[in-house]
C-alpha cells in the first residue's frame, strides 16, 4: 500500500471530512476521494461508507488508519535516528500555545533554542477557551493545552502527552480587602462576594460554579471578561474579586493580592500534545525539552503567596 494514501486515511480519521483533509493536504476533495478509492481497492475491503453527504470510516478503515499512525511513527523514528547520529535537529517546528503560557515559558525557551543552528520555531497563540486545543495537533507539531478541575479533553485522542506544569488558581483580591489577611480561603469565605468572572462556559467559570456548589450560595458575578489584565484592573478598583493563575498574575504593584483556595481542586494542568509521529522528530523533541526545562524553572521560582503587610487599606 502507498504510504501517502495511508496517510490520507489517517487524516480522514482525525479531521472527519474529506473537505478538511483536502484543505490540510492542499488537494481538491475529488483528488482525496480518488486516492481513498485506490487505497480501498488495494486493501480489498470497504474502508469508508457514505453517511449523509460525507464519508465515515468503516471498522476496517479505522483499523487501517491506526496502522497508518504506526507507519508514520516508524518513518519518523528512523529519520530521527539518522538526525541523532548527525546531531542535527534542523527544520521548522510549529507550536500552538495559549497566551499566559506563551508569556511565562515560551520566550525563554525560544531564547535557549537560538543556540541550535538550523532549527526554527513558529509560534501561534490561540485562545484556549474558544477552541478544542487537542484538535490543533493535526496542524501543529506541539500544542500546549490546559485543563481545570479534572477535565481532560485530550484523553483517548491517540496523542503523545508531556506533562509541563500544575499551576494553582488563586483568589485575587484588592489590597485592603477584608479577606486579604487570611493565608488560605475556602468557598464558604467567598459566598457573599461580588465576582469578576469570565464568559460563561470558560474553564474558570466552571470552577466558579464549583465554588458556588461547595459554598451552597449563588455567586454574584458583576462583570465577565476574558483578559486577565482587565480582570486584575477591575479587582484593583474594588469592583469584585476573581480567580487567576498564580504564575502569571500580578501583585501588590497592580493593587491586588493572591490567596490560595482550599477545599477544591483549584489547579490548571498544562501539557504538551503531539501526534505520535511528529513527537519522534529530533527537532520536535529538542523544542519540547527546552519548553519542559523552562516550565520547571517557572514552577520552581514560585511558592505559595504570603499575606503582605497592609498599612493603608485601599479598599474595604
Amino acid at each position: 500500500m502507498d504510504v501517502r494514501r495511508l496517510d490520507l486515511l489517517r487524516e480522514l480519521a482525525d479531521r472527519g471530512t474529506v473537505h478538511a483533509v483536502a484543505a490540510a493536504t492542499h488537494r481538491t476533495p475529488s483528488a482525496v476521494s480518488q486516492q481513498l478509492k485506490v487505497l480501498e481497492r488495494e486493501a480489498g475491503l470497504p474502508l469508508t461508507e457514505r453517511r449523509g453527504r460525507g464519508l465515515v470510516l468503516t471498522d476496517a478503515g479505522r483499523a487501517l488508519a491506526a496502522s497508518a499512525t504506526d507507519v508514520a511513527v516508524a518513518i519518523e523514528r528512523a529519520t530521527s535516528v539518522w538526525d541523532e547520529y548527525r546531531n542535527h535537529p534542523t527544520g521548522t517546528v510549529t507550536l500552538a500555545t495559549f497566551p499566559t503560557f506563551g508569556q511565562m515559558v515560551v520566550p525563554a525557551a525560544l531564547r535557549a533554542l537560538e543556540a541550535v543552528p538550523g532549527l526554527r520555531v513558529e509560534v501561534s497563540d490561540r485562545d484556549p477557551d474558544l477552541e478544542d486545543f487537542p484538535d490543533l495537533a493535526a496542524d501543529f507539531d506541539i500544542v500546549i493545552a490546559q485543563a481545570i478541575s479534572g477535565e481532560r479533553t485530550w484523553v483517548r485522542r491517540g496523542l503523545r502527552i508531556t506533562q509541563l506544569l500544575a499551576e494553582p488558581l488563586d483568589v485575587v483580591l484588592p489590597i485592603g480587602h477584608r479577606l486579604s489577611g487570611q493565608t488560605v480561603l475556602t468557598p464558604a469565605d467567598l459566598a457573599d462576594e461580588s465576582w469578576i468572572g469570565v464568559p460563561v462556559g470558560y474553564p474558570l467559570d466552571r470552577l466558579l460554579r464549583s465554588i458556588e456548589a461547595e459554598s451552597d450560595a449563588e455567586l454574584r458575578v458583576v462583570q465577565r471578561v476574558s483578559d486577565n489584565r482587565i480582570a486584575e484592573a477591575m479587582v484593583a478598583a474594588g469592583l469584585g474579586i476573581g480567580l487567576l493563575p498564580r504564575f502569571t498574575a500580578s501583585g501588590p504593584e497592580r493593587g491586588i493580592v493572591l490567596r490560595p483556595l482550599a477545599g477544591l481542586d483549584a489547579t490548571r494542568r498544562i501539557v504538551a500534545l503531539s501526534r505520535p509521529d511528529r513527537a519522534e522528530r529530533l527537532a520536535v523533541r529538542t523544542v519540547l525539552e527546552a519548553i519542559r526545562t523552562e516550565a520547571r524553572s517557572v514552577a520552581a521560582s514560585h511558592t505559595a503567596p504570603e499575606p503582605e503587610e497592609l498599612t493603608t487599606p485601599r479598599w474595604v
